[in-house]
């Protein structure tokens, strides 16, 4: 039974290795179209940017780890089509045939348009290696780049370069950062920690142009100001890799869509990570996170081999800021209270609720706080919020 893995990514590289750590002793090729080896994500953008990790740091196993395991890795080759019917994917022109395919083909950042300047030189994404390499001799203590974008990315690229010593300005659209992801509480926290670095952040203000002839030199904004600008990184979202499945017929809903085992609507197809949307309390989510692109990969290797096991979503995820180690564990989504948690020093956490029912916490430099949360989501226990910022010893409500 030979399965091909189309994206050697987090969620590709996570299914390879679980599929050989459950017993499967049959072929496994893994397509990338990048040409380097699977890589974690999450430094790039920090410490890898700063200068403090390595290349062959990035690489999530070591090369003889892909050999060992007989898995073949066929890198810097895009697949261009599948044909379900004669389960068969076209790569570097050439047909291979599969047994299971799973796809684990990530997402692309939204790039701004040409028609505003989102072409010139200078201006940067951050997703794979190629894109940090491509910026990384722009961070020059003294230059001037602008943010477009108030989101994680963006926050943790500015956050990267004031410490490198240049002069960051972040434009958020929105009336505030982070405000699709997180409550006004935590937006409070990041913004005064950014500004308390010199980085200077436009909230409710709209980008209208990208100036400059070959080369960025400088934003214009909605209101009509224009800041100068030796390089421009944007994080403005991600969208789901999905051309391929919707090429090949399968349903499309916010990325590949799944049912709770990870099969597409194709029997013999699979999804997972940050292209696979799945049923989720009644409804249909994506996550953008390496603990999902973990979690969900394993679930389909063991589902390839027959286990029948539903993939439960433990949504987590984490940001590094300056000195501030943001974890956040569970989703925020349709929260209508907050409350805040102090503890020891500058931790602090804030706990979301709907109704009496714990849906997510945000906690600041506070790993205990981030634990339990974590576990009380879990285990469907929603303690009082009046509880949660009284109670001395948050452990103890693990017990209650």
């Amino acid at each position: 039974m030979r399965v091909v893995i189309v994206g050697a990514g987090q969620a590709g590289a996570a299914l390879a290795a679980k599929l050989r750590a459950l017993g499967h002793q049959d072929e496994i090729v893994m397509l990338g179209d990048e040409p380097a080896p699977p890589y974690q994500r999450p430094p790039l953008s920090k410490a890898y940017l700063l200068g403090d990790m390595d290349e062959d740091r990035l690489w999530l196993r070591a090369p003889e780890f892909w050999t060992e395991n007989r898995v073949e890795m066929r890198l810097g080759q895009p697949v261009t089509s599948i044909d379900p019917t004669r389960k068969i994917v076209t790569v570097g022109g050439k047909d291979l045939s599969y047994d299971h395919l799973a796809l684990t083909t990530g997402s692309t950042p939204r790039r701004l348009p040409a028609a505003i300047g989102g072409e010139l030189g200078g201006v940067y994404t951050v997703r794979t290696l190629a894109d940090v390499d491509a910026m990384r001799d722009a961070f020059q203590p003294g230059r001037r780049v602008i943010i477009v974008g108030g989101g994680y990315i963006g926050l943790e690229a500015a956050a990267v370069a004031s410490k490198l010593g240049l002069e960051v300005t972040v434009l958020e659209m929105a009336p505030r950062i982070l405000q699709r992801v997180a409550s006004p509480q935590t937006s409070d926290h990041v913004r005064k920690l950014h500004q308390s670095h010199g980085v200077t952040i436009l909230e409710a203000t709209g980008l209208d142009r990208l100036l400059g002839e070959t080369h960025v030199t400088a934003a214009r904004l909605k209101d009509g100001r224009e800041l100068p600008a030796d390089f421009v990184i944007v994080g403005v979202g991600i969208t789901p890799n999905s051309q391929l499945g919707e090429a090949a017929g399968l349903a499309i809903d916010n990325g590949i869509a799944t049912d709770e085992f990870g099969r597409t609507s194709d029997p013999s197809i699979w999804s997972a990570g940050d292209c696979a949307s799945f049923p989720w309390k009644g409804g249909r989510i994506r996550l953008e996170s390496v603990g999902n692109a973990i979690d969900q990969a394993e679930a389909v290797a063991a589902n390839i081999l027959g286990a029948g096991q539903p993939y439960q979503a433990r949504p987590w995820f984490w940001s590094d800021q300056f000195d501030l180690k943001l974890q956040i564990a569970g989703l925020n989504t349709g929260y209508d209270q907050v409350v805040t948690r102090k503890g020891e020093g500058d931790a602090t956490s804030f706990w979301y609720y709907r109704g009496t029912d714990l849906l997510a916490v945000d906690s600041m430099n506070d790993p205990r706080a981030y634990m339990v949360g974590k576990r009380l989501i879990e285990m469907g226990k929603s303690p009082a919020p009046e509880v949660i910022v009284s109670e001395p010893d948050l452990k103890a409500l693990l017990k209650g």
